[in-house]
């Protein structure tokens, strides 16, 4: 038999070799995805602190995961490391001591990882292969300490039986954890890293705000959005072979939640999946695009990634990719840091602009915002038709405001036209100067969201065009949709625009003494988070502020602040319309009621709609510029 040092070395070599080989062939399949730029180098620097950092504060959201995950994992890095060091610095016995030390560390992670799983596995996590990882690592850590065992007794029979046993232990469990590398959970191990490493947003790593907004798409490319998985960057392809298949982004989904087609776990999987995906060639008969080269179009992997055949193993159904809200709740909660949204987006891009495929009304709102700028197909003129009476300034290109207020499409809606009007008088009570514009134009938000990027382009562009003319200090809009494409999205074209909630403006004038509203004491108020307020602009604060300076009694709901659960408006959800056993406002009702609060208050015209929506019993909604009117101690408008 082997020499215990002998014998690790045997271990370490034929595991180095399978994973070497395996990790070469997960190259491979993403030298299938499209080109992109990296700093590889200073990926790689920065990837140890994204992991330790930024992963794990995604990990300790549950504690029990948490402990779970370090001993697990950290046991068995420290185990290989110190068993590596053996096998090339001899086998002393304080080393050997170390790695038993190590295997010890990790069977509690074996333990904690036993527990989580049985008697009965959680529906969220996965089964079949996954299930098959705590053997895997209960092999590997027994021939380390059995090998480690062998060390410390020395040269005798006992340690010669004991170094074989490890020998053909290390070479089972090792083995398999290498081949899992690419055709199992353990994927997930080196895929991870190098997405950390070469991720597609690293501006997400360390930032105090969310890195939320969509990449511009090349309109000039043969293929508009994604087609297949092979649409997609290499970098983006080793991200979705990063999942773990832990069932945080389903357990966060609110779409999933209410018994719609969309799991997001299952959509990064059939995605991943979509790479040795077989295929045959499609027809493109008909193209809205004609210029493009069919022979381009089949290359690379051909089965496409949306299929609405009832009997496909693989693929996407149109259920499915539609479903989604772009809340961003599934990016929230993912500890391996996989844009789930940014995935949808480019699929829908491809249905949009290529297969004009998209569902329910989709077609005759892009259709509005191609003929008349707005989405629900009215007059740019009627815009200002609900303040007749208030006498608006509108904005010159000779006259400079402080504000510029962004009505959006929200001042064609009755509901929301109330809350534009408390916002204006409010505005007009502290003083501030402000302007609307005369013939202002959909930001372009929804077009973008439902696939349509060329309509976003053009609206885009003509606002920014606009607004380069006109002299203001910042731009105030009640709608978080509006907020983050001017802030955010608008840059990629070379506006450099200070945007702000309504919310926002409205914390800094009760600071500043400009407006004084009475403490509203015998009513308990709760909040609700708009997702394009809350995850993808990071403002939790101002609302609650200005609500702590209203009210006496307000009680947060359970799922709140960055993690609030979806009202169901955003991504052009109630256009597609597809149906679920529930509706997500309906759920988010259920959350305000079990606060036994007499308010709901929102911060979003579209939360605002879904939420007044839901069936009595329900509580009373009210905008947060509302509420602030209603207790400043004045008359409504």
């Amino acid at each position: 038999m082997p020499e215990p040092t002998t014998a690790m070395l045997g271990i370490l070599a034929f595991g180095v070799l399978i994973a070497v080989v395996r990790i070469a062939m997960l190259a491979m399949r993403w030298r299938v995805g499209a080109g992109a730029r990296v700093p590889v180098l200073a990926g790689l620097a920065a990837m140890p602190r994204r992991y330790l950092h930024d992963v794990h504060e995604v990990v300790a959201r549950k504690p029990e995961n948490a402990r779970m995950h370090a001993t697990l994992a950290g046991g068995l890095l420290s185990a290989l490391v110190l068993v590596a060091a053996l096998v090339f610095h001899g086998g002393t016995r304080a080393l050997s001591w170390m790695i038993l030390a190590a295997c010890a560390v990790t069977l509690c992670g074996l333990v904690l990882q036993g527990r989580r799983r049985l008697p009965r596995r959680p529906a969220h996590l996965s089964g079949g292969k996954w299930s098959l990882l705590t053997p895997a690592f209960a092999l590997v850590i027994a021939s380390f300490a059995t090998l480690s065992i062998a060390t410390l007794a020395g040269p005798s029979a006992a340690s010669t039986i004991s170094s074989g046993v490890a020998f053909a232990c290390g070479l089972a469990g090792l083995g398999w954890l290498a081949w899992t590398v690419t055709n199992g959970p353990m994927r997930h191990a080196v895929a991870g890293a190098l997405h950390l490493a070469f991720h597609p947003r690293p501006a997400r790593f360390g930032a105090k705000k969310p890195d939320a907004a969509l990449r511009l798409l090349d309109l000039d490319a043969r293929v508009l959005g994604a087609e297949t998985a092979g649409s997609f960057a290499w970098n983006r392809l080793i991200g979705f072979d990063a999942c773990v298949q832990c069932g945080r982004c389903e357990s966060a989904c609110p779409a999933f939640a209410a018994g719609m087609p969309l799991n997001p776990k299952r959509f990064i999987q059939d995605i991943a999946a979509n790479l040795s995906a077989p295929g045959t060639p499609l027809s493109y008969a008909g193209s809205p695009h004609p210029h493009i080269d069919l022979a381009h179009r089949a290359a690379g992997p051909i089965a496409p990634l949306v299929s609405d055949q009832a009997d496909t193993m693989l693929g996407i159904s149109p259920e499915t990719l539609w479903a989604c809200t772009t809340c961003r709740a599934c990016v929230q909660e993912c500890p391996m840091m996989i844009e789930h949204v940014d995935a949808v987006i480019d699929i829908r891009r491809f249905q949009t602009l290529e297969e004009a495929a998209a569902p329910g009304k989709t077609a005759e709102v892009l259709d509005n915002l191609d003929k008349t700028d707005t989405a629900c197909g009215r007059a740019l003129s009627e815009r200002l038709d609900w303040a007749a009476d208030l006498a608006l300034p509108v904005a010159k290109p000779d006259c400079e405001v402080d504000v510029l207020l962004w009505l959006g499409e929200t001042a064609y809606d009755r509901r929301n036209q109330r809350t534009l009007r408390a916002l204006v008088t409010l505005l007009r009570q502290a003083g501030v100067d402000f302007a609307v514009l005369e013939e202002e134009r959909d930001c372009g938000d929804l077009a973008r969201r439902l696939g349509d990027e060329a309509g976003f382009v053009r609206l885009a562009s003509e606002n920014t065009r606009i607004l380069s003319g006109l002299r203001f200090g910042r731009i105030v809009t009640i709608d978080p949709h509006v907020l983050h494409s001017l802030r955010n999205e608008y840059a990629q074209f070379g506006a450099s625009l200070r945007v702000e909630h309504h919310t926002e403006v409205l914390m800094r004038l009760v600071e500043e003494g400009r407006l004084k509203p009475d403490r509203l004491e015998d009513r308990r108020l709760t909040y609700h988070d708009p997702c394009y307020l809350g995850r993808y602009n990071g403002e939790t604060t101002a609302p609650r502020a200005l609500l702590s300076a209203i009210s006496t009694d307000f009680v947060e709901m359970e799922r709140s602040g960055t993690r609030s659960r979806c009202c169901g408006g955003g991504g052009g959800a109630p256009i597609t319309d597809i149906a679920g056993d529930r509706r997500i406002p309906d759920m988010r009702m259920e959350d305000a009621r079990e606060t036994d609060a007499q308010l709901l208050i929102t911060a979003c015209p579209y939360c605002t709609q879904m939420l007044e929506g839901v069936a009595q019993p329900r509580l009373e909604i009210i905008d947060i510029a509302e509420l602030l009117l209603a207790t400043a101690g004045e008359a409504r408008p």
